[in-house]
C-alpha cells in the first residue's frame, strides 16, 4: 500500500480549481486551502511585463493575485479559461505575454498544475506526491473523438511534466454525484446540474451501491449536454438592468424639434458589463471618444457618472457589486447597491422580481438544456429519480426552482456548490490508490 499522502485529486476547472489530499489524522480526504480562506483558486495566470525569469519561467502570479494584477492595470497579460485550449492546435503554440517574452500554452497549463501540486505539498501532502486523479468533462470537444482524446493526452502530459508519474481520470459529473451515491440504497438515475461561471452542464448518470467501487464509470453516463450561459451572464444582465442604467444605459438623448429622441450608444455599457472587456474602455483613445459624446445625452448627469467610472477605472468594482447584488437576491428578497464611489449618496434598488426579469431568458435556455439531456438518453422527465445541483450559480433560487419544475418526481439534492467535484475526485482517488 502506498504512503497515505502520496496521492491527490485535482479539479482543474475552467473558472476555478481545487485539490484534495488524504487526511493526516485519519481516513478520508480533505481540500487544500489554496489561498487564505479559500479552498478553490481561480484558474488564472498573470504574466508581468517587468521582472526576471526564474527557474520556473517568466514572472507571474496565480489565482486571485493574477486577477487583482489585471484589475489594477498592471502591465502584463492575464490568461484565463486555459482548459478551453485543450484539444486545439494552440496547445503547442507560443503566445506573447509581454516584455518580449513568449510562453507555450502547454507550459502555461503545466505551470498552473505545478502551483497546485506545490500547494498540496506545503499543506501537508507527503512526498513523493506522484499519483493523481484528474477530473475531466464528458467531452472536452463535442462530436470530435480524436480531438477529445488529444485534449486528455495533453492534460495528462502536463501532469507528468510537473511530477505526477501515475495519472488517472474521472468524469466530473460522476465525481459530483459520488457524495449522493454513497447515500443511496438502490440504483437511481440522477441529473447532475453543474452551473458555474461560464457554462451550464447537465449529465444524466446512473448511480447505486453496486456501482460505487467500479473504477470505470463511462457506461454510467447516459447523456451529456450544456450551454455557454451561466453566472457571468447573470452578472452582466443584473448590471445592465440596475447599475448601468444610472450611468445612462438605455437613456435618451436630448430632444430636438421635429426629431424623436434617440437612445444613447450602448456599446460602452456592454463592454463595462463584460469582465474581460472592461479594461478596453480605459484606453486613452476610447476615453477621449466617450468624453466627446457628452452632447449625446439628454441627462448630462448620466454622462458625468459614466466618465467618473472610466477615468477612475471603476468598471471591475461595479461588476463585483453587480455579482454581490445577484447573490443577495439569490435566495429571495431585495437589496440596495451602494454606488457612492461614483457619486456621493447614489444607490440603486434591486429586487428579486427585477432580477428575475433580467435573467428570465437565460434561465429558460438553461432549463431547456436539461430537458434536452434527458431526451438524448431516450428518457422522460418522470424517469429522473434525483436532481443533483452543484456549481456556484445553483445558489440562485429562481434558477434551481425553474430546473426542478421540469422533474416533479425527482428528489432535489444540493452538493457543495464550489467543491463537490473536487471532493468526489478525492473519494475516487482514495478508492483507486488504497486498494
Amino acid at each position: 500500500m502506498p504512503s497515505p499522502a502520496s496521492f491527490c485529486a485535482i479539479d482543474f476547472g475552467t473558472s476555478n480549481s481545487a485539490i484534495a489530499i488524504p487526511r493526516s489524522d485519519g481516513p478520508g480526504m480533505r481540500l487544500v486551502e489554496l489561498e487564505p480562506g479559500h479552498l478553490t483558486m481561480p484558474t488564472a495566470v498573470f504574466y508581468f511585463v517587468e521582472g526576471r525569469h526564474d527557474a520556473d519561467g517568466p514572472p507571474r502570479a496565480f489565482g486571485r493575485a493574477a486577477v487583482a494584477a489585471y484589475v489594477e492595470g498592471t502591465d502584463g497579460r492575464l490568461m484565463r479559461s486555459m482548459k478551453s485550449i485543450l484539444g486545439s492546435s494552440l496547445i503547442d503554440q507560443t503566445t506573447d505575454v509581454g516584455g518580449g517574452r513568449g510562453v507555450k500554452y502547454f507550459d502555461m497549463l503545466a505551470g498552473y498544475l505545478k502551483r497546485l501540486r506545490n500547494s498540496a505539498l506545503a499543506a501537508g501532502a507527503r512526498a513523493p506526491l506522484n499519483k493523481l486523479v484528474l477530473g475531466r468533462p464528458v467531452f472536452f470537444v463535442d462530436g470530435e473523438p480524436a480531438r477529445d482524446a488529444a485534449a486528455q493526452a495533453s492534460l495528462e502530459a502536463a501532469a507528468h511534466a510537473v511530477g505526477f508519474d501515475e495519472v488517472h481520470f474521472q468524469f466530473e459529473p460522476i465525481a459530483a454525484a459520488f457524495d449522493y451515491e454513497s447515500q443511496t440504497q438502490h440504483e437511481q438515475i440522477v441529473l447532475v446540474a453543474d452551473i458555474g461561471g461560464g457554462t451550464s452542464d447537465f449529465s444524466l448518470v446512473r448511480v447505486g451501491p453496486d456501482r460505487m467501487q467500479r473504477l470505470d464509470r463511462r457506461d454510467d453516463i447516459l447523456a451529456n449536454h450544456g450551454v455557454h450561459i451561466a453566472g457571468t451572464d447573470f452578472d452582466r444582465h443584473v448590471e445592465l438592468a440596475s447599475i448601468l442604467r444610472e450611468l445612462g444605459y438605455r437613456s435618451l438623448g436630448p430632444e430636438k424639434p421635429g426629431q424623436v429622441a434617440r437612445e444613447v450608444p450602448s456599446g460602452v455599457y456592454f463592454d463595462l458589463a463584460t469582465w474581460h472587456l472592461i479594461n478596453t474602455v480605459y484606453s486613452p483613445q476610447r476615453s477621449a471618444e466617450l468624453r466627446s459624446m457628452k452632447s449625446f445625452y439628454g441627462n448630462p448627469v448620466h454622462h458625468q457618472r459614466l466618465m467618473t467610472v472610466v477615468e477612475d477605472r471603476l468598471g471591475h468594482e461595479l461588476a463585483a457589486r453587480a455579482e454581490d447584488a445577484k447573490i443577495a437576491v439569490a435566495g429571495g428578497g431585495d437589496t440596495q447597491i451602494d454606488l457612492g464611489l461614483v457619486e456621493t449618496g447614489l444607490r440603486v434598488e434591486l429586487g428579486e422580481a427585477e432580477a428575475l426579469q433580467a435573467l428570465r431568458a437565460d434561465i429558460e435556455r438553461i432549463a431547456q438544456a436539461g430537458r434536452e439531456t434527458v431526451a438524448q438518453a431516450g428518457l422522460q422527465p418522470d424517469d429522473v429519480d434525483a436532481l443533483y445541483f452543484t456549481g456556484g450559480s445553483t445558489g440562485l433560487r429562481v434558477l434551481a426552482e425553474r430546473i426542478a419544475a421540469d422533474y416533479p418526481k425527482a428528489r432535489e439534492v444540493r452538493g457543495d456548490r464550489f467543491a463537490s467535484v473536487a471532493t468526489g475526485l478525492g473519494l475516487h482517488a482514495a478508492r483507486l490508490f488504497t486498494r
